[in-house]
Order: structure tokens, then sequence, then C-alpha cells
């Protein structure tokens, strides 16, 4: 179930699928941290792509991949909205570690961990 407060519907456009399928509960996470529910969908977004694009775990099929895509391209739109380039920087670092890693075939960070250090900030 989509929330009712802090949330455009275009930030959730074509996301239905995954809403239940962790990015809700990314959200509710974030969102207990943080005052802004925007800038808590998109830390999930973030977090929901790179999963979705199997960093560090797993070849993700095409479909994921787009979807994944989508979650970040619509992260950096929010956070774009949010006006925070310390924030946008912050973010992008922790997509740049994890890619960083996964392509090294080493151990990726825990991604929400990255994001609550760069939300902390």
């Amino acid at each position: 179930m989509r929330p009712a407060v802090d949330i455009a519907e275009r930030d959730l456009e074509s996301l239905d699928a995954i809403w239940s399928g962790g990015l809700g509960e990314a959200w509710e996470a974030y969102r207990d941290g943080h005052a802004d529910g925007r800038v808590a969908l998109a830390a999930a977004l973030v977090e929901t792509g790179l999963e979705l694009q199997g960093l560090g775990a797993h070849t993700a099929p095409a479909g994921e991949l787009l979807i994944g895509d989508l979650c970040l391209a619509r992260a950096s739109r929010l956070l774009a909205d949010a006006g925070d380039r310390e924030l946008q920087v912050a973010f992008a670092t922790a997509v740049e570690k994890v890619a960083a890693q996964a392509a090294a075939g080493e151990p990726v960070s825990p991604v929400r961990e990255l994001l609550r250090a760069a939300l902390a900030k």
C-alpha cells in the first residue's frame, strides 16, 4: 500500500510492482530517520535499484536492470528537486562505491549503511 503523505503520485509512477516487494519497506526504514519523505524515497529507490540490478549478487535479467535504472533515475530527480547538492554527491558516491566493488568482484558494502551515513551529514 502506498503512503498517503509526502510522496507525489509521479514519484511512484510505474513502480507499483516493486512497492510491496521491498521498496515500501525500505522507504519506511529511511523515513524513520529523516523528516523529508521524498528524500527517504530517493534513498529507498537507490537501495532497491541497486538490489534489482544484482550488484555483487547475481546477473539480473534485462527487465530487472531496466526497473533498477528507473529507480536510480527517479532517485536522482527527487534529489535534484530537494536542491541539496551535498546530498546528491553523497548518494552518487555510495552508488559509485558499490558499483566499483561489484565490478572488481569484491564484497559489496551494505547500501543502507552508506545511504544512512549520507543522510546524517
